[in-house]
């Protein structure tokens, strides 16, 4: 049922870009550290080329992924199709953060719709591309993107949202640093 590919392909391509929600994991080294799942939505994931991705990362309540990168690197993405034929796509890879400070940053941001509230760039060179059957993936009818993120950045203002980073995204939820946390605020 599985299928590895050598890359993103046309066809996986499209298949990602009818999808409105993907999922990033990663996890840290130590056994007793948290892996972390997180879902993305708002159109904010490109195919650079077919080894390489990126996606704009907004504040949140948390800053796993930055810290999983900044300390092992690994990551994986997945996609679902919950309408259509079934199929789940795997792209596993490493990554790093791109903070908008660093010189990667202006070229990355024009793949983008810039808002209120994006605190970095992930960029992952892929290593592995996965199909496997998703006959087990219920169907679902998409609604639309909810605003509630978006909202939030801009009742809070930029200062407001550097201040809230300071406060909830310099670390991870197991202590270890992220790229806000080694950079941003030092």
């Amino acid at each position: 049922m599985a299928k590895v590919y050598y890359g993103i392909t046309d066809e996986l391509q499209a298949f990602i870009a009818g999808q409105h929600v993907f999922f990033v994991g990663s996890a840290p080294l130590s056994c007793e550290g948290h892996v972390n799942l997180s879902p993305k939505g708002l159109d904010s994931f490109r195919i650079l080329s077919p080894h390489r991705v990126a996606y704009i990362d907004m504040a949140g309540s948390g800053n796993e992924t930055s810290a999983h990168l900044l300390e092992n690197g690994r990551i994986t993405f997945m996609f679902c199709a919950f309408d259509g034929p079934p199929n789940i796509l795997r792209l596993f890879g490493t990554g790093h953060a791109i903070l908008p400070d660093q010189p990667e940053w202006s070229d990355l941001a024009l793949h983008f719709t810039m808002r209120l509230g994006v605190r970095q760039i992930i960029v992952a060179d892929i290593t592995r591309v996965q199909t496997s059957c998703g006959y087990g993936v219920p169907l679902y009818e998409y609604a639309g993107e909810r605003d509630h993120l978006i909202r939030w950045a801009e009742k809070k203002g930029q200062a407001g949202l550097d201040e809230y980073q300071q406060d909830h995204n310099l670390v991870s939820i197991d202590g270890l640093p992220t790229a806000l946390g080694t950079r941003k605020y030092q």
